[in-house]
Order: structure tokens, then sequence, then C-alpha cells
């Protein structure tokens, strides 16, 4: 049977923020639990985990092990035994050619709940590094990979799919000019809490919004100064965030991993609204703060729905991508399909390469390597012209010699 590259997937199209983060895998827990898939089901090989903000996906090529399998795994693992319905918050495949055409989708961003996000391409070669760490690439996910990027770079150049900026981070900041007047917006006191990738694109994206009082909070406080002293903002005591403590604050935005109901109170609104952004999975702040007199709360989901300024350039980019798309795939799915030729070439090579060795040991005693390998690739060159590849011992000895008398 031949190996498959296969894939899990729940995200924003198929489940909520809270039957999300069910799923969510913190960075801490990702090596341990590749180790025990990998336990788990031994005929796997390369693997991929994908996990961001908006969806958990498992990448990875078998050739008995189902993704359903996979699948069901991860629910035993992460959710309870009562919840029966997880399995129908997940899709999945076990064809590599819907699996490539659906990492294609979702490396473009055409599978985003933001339409031609950018950063999850991002995302998607951080998770590709972690693989080749743990020496988990594989030739299927490796040619995917590759199929990935020659995507993104083609959409980059040919579309204007990539105009404008969509992430999430850049959203967030947008609701804070949304919620108070442009003047009073640039002077209110902003938190984050968190010192990841998504406070990173926050710290990035303020050069364009130019909010001049933001404080930062942060498990690891060397992160934290780090980052305030590289983005002129104060440091927030993290001790102040497990005790809620958040006078004076008028923008809170929880971007911490693994910090499930981090922010379970706040002071009470006065004249202006508190604004909490919820940007994190599981959530850092307590849903039920939003009842609360004039408190505005944003999670994942309620961002996304935020209007877009570039969405109709990207909206009629939407075909040319989808055209790229099916060309590359088209690329890979040809790629794939050369798979035995390539497989009998690797054998048949080595036979070629000692029959090289062994006439030039019997016409002079001796050989020069590279006159051998210049020989064997005009050989195996020839051979794949043919379209009976394989060669009987007279034939090959025939060409071999017929290589020889060119030199």
């Amino acid at each position: 049977m031949e190996k498959s590259l296969r894939y899990i997937s729940i995200s924003h199209k198929t489940a909520s923020v809270a039957q999300r983060e069910v799923f969510h895998i913190p960075k801490e827990e990702k090596e341990d639990l590749v180790a025990h898939i990998r336990g788990t089901f031994p005929d796997i090989s390369g693997l991929l985990l994908l996990v961001t903000c908006n969806r958990t996906e498992l990448y990875f090529e078998s050739t008995t092990t189902p993704a359903v399998a996979v699948r069901n795994y991860l629910i035993r693992l992460k959710s309870s035994s009562a919840d029966v319905k997880a399995s129908q918050l997940f899709r999945g495949s076990d064809a590599t050619e819907k699996t490539v055409r659906h990492l294609l989708e979702v490396s473009s961003g055409l599978a985003s709940s933001v339409i031609g996000d950018v950063e999850i391409v991002h995302q998607i070669k951080k998770a590709y590094h972690f693989s080749m760490q743990l020496n988990l690439q594989g030739s299927l996910l490796e040619r995917a990979m590759q199929t990935v990027f020659k995507s993104h770079k083609r959409i980059s150049n040919e579309t204007l799919f990539r105009d404008g900026t969509t992430s999430m981070a850049y959203k967030a900041l947008k609701v804070i000019n949304h919620t108070y007047d442009k003047t009073s917006a640039k002077e209110k006191k902003i938190v984050f809490i968190g010192a990841g990738d998504i406070v990173m694109q926050l710290f990035k994206y303020n050069s364009k919004f130019n909010f001049k009082n933001i404080y930062i909070s942060n498990r690891t406080e060397e992160k934290a100064n780090a980052l305030a002293k590289r983005h002129g903002a104060k440091v927030l005591e993290w001790s102040r965030v497990l005790r809620n403590d958040f006078r004076d604050f008028d923008v809170i935005i929880g971007a911490a991993s693994n910090c499930a109901h981090l922010v379970k109170s706040i002071p009470e609104a006065g004249i202006d609204p508190v604004l909490l952004i919820d940007l994190a999975v599981p959530c850092n702040i307590d849903k039920d703060l939003s009842r609360k007199e004039n408190v505005f709360l944003y999670d994942l989901d309620t961002i996304s729905m935020d209007l877009e300024d570039t969405k109709e350039k990207r909206m009629a980019a939407i075909g040319k991508v989808g055209d790229i798309i099916a060309e590359e795939l088209g690329v890979y799915t040809r790629w794939l399909q050369r798979a035995p030729l390539r497989s009998f070439l690797a054998e048949y090579k080595i036979l070629v390469n000692q029959k090289v060795m062994d006439y030039f040991e019997t016409d002079s005693g001796k050989y020069d390597p590279g006159t051998v390998k210049m020989v064997t690739d005009r050989v195996i060159r020839r051979v794949k012209k043919r379209t009976d590849p394989s060669m009987s011992m007279e034939e090959m000895d025939a060409v071999i010699a017929e290589q020889v008398s060119f030199l």
C-alpha cells in the first residue's frame, strides 16, 4: 500500500471559539503530543502540527493509519467522554491531493476568518521548522511545503490578494479607534497581556495607530521588559494581572497562551467604556464581563466579523488565487504520479553505476569517479526517455559503451 498525506482540522469554519479552545495545543505540549502520536501510530512518518488562534490541524504521512483514527485519538486526549459530538467539529481527508489542496487554501488565506490573512503562511513556516527539528518533514510533506511557498510567492507577485493589512492584531487596534473618538483614543491606557506572536504584531501595527500609553504584562518578566524597552511601553506586574488589578485601564487585550479565564473581574466603567479584546485560545477573558454596564467585549469571532478596508480588492482576486492553487496542485499531482518511476530509477541508478565501474575496470583496470558519474547520469537520462524504462543487461552494456565512446 502506498503512503498518503492526510489531515484533520478543527477551525473557525466548523467550531466556535469555546469549542476550538478544547483542542488548542499549547506550545509546551506540542513535542509530547507528537511523540505520543508517533508512539500510538508507528507507521506515521512526516507530520506537521499547525496551531493558531483559529485552527488546530494535523497533517501526516502514513500507509495504513487513517485520518479518523488520529482524529479520535485527539478527541479522547483533549475532550471529556461526554463530548460525543466532538467528531462533527472536525474535517479531514485520507487523499493526498485533497490534503494538499486544503493546505494550499489555508496557507493562501482563502480559508482564513480574515480573507487573505498573510500571517498564516508564516505560522505554517514555523510549524514546518518544528517538524524539521524532529526529523518529521517526510517526502510528501516536504514537497507539499515547497508547493505552499511557491504558491505564496506567486499570489503575492501576480495578484492583489496580499494588498492591505488584515491581521487579527491590526483589527484589534482598529477596534480601539472605532470605540473612542480619535483624539482620546491615542491617550487611552492599554495593556497587552502576553508576549507571543500576536503581541509582537500588536506592537508592529501600532506604528499605524500611534497609541502612546501601552503597558505589557507577561508571566516571564524578562520578555515583558525586553518588549517594553524595544517599543517604548511600560510593564505591568504579572501579579497585578493575577489579582485582576486593572485600575485606570481603558483597554485590556488578552493574548496569553494557556491562561483560560485569566481576567475575571474589572473595575466599574466610567463615562467612557472599558474595552476588552480577547485574542487568545483558550480565552483569557471571562465572557460574563460583557454583561457589565458600559463594557464591550470582542473575541476572535467578533473581531473577524469587523469590516475589511481591503475586502473588495481581495474578493476580486479570489478567482486568480484559485487558478494559481489549481496550477500548483497540478504540478504536485504530476510529481506524485511519477513517484513509482523515481523509486525505480533510484534503485536502477545504483545498478547502472556499478555496471559503469565494472566497464572501466575491465577496460583499463581503473576509473575516475567523475567520469563514472557522468556516464551513469547519461545512461539514466536515456532511460527516462523510454516508454519502458527497464533494460536488459546486454542492452545496458551497449548503451554504456556508446556513452563512453562520446568521451
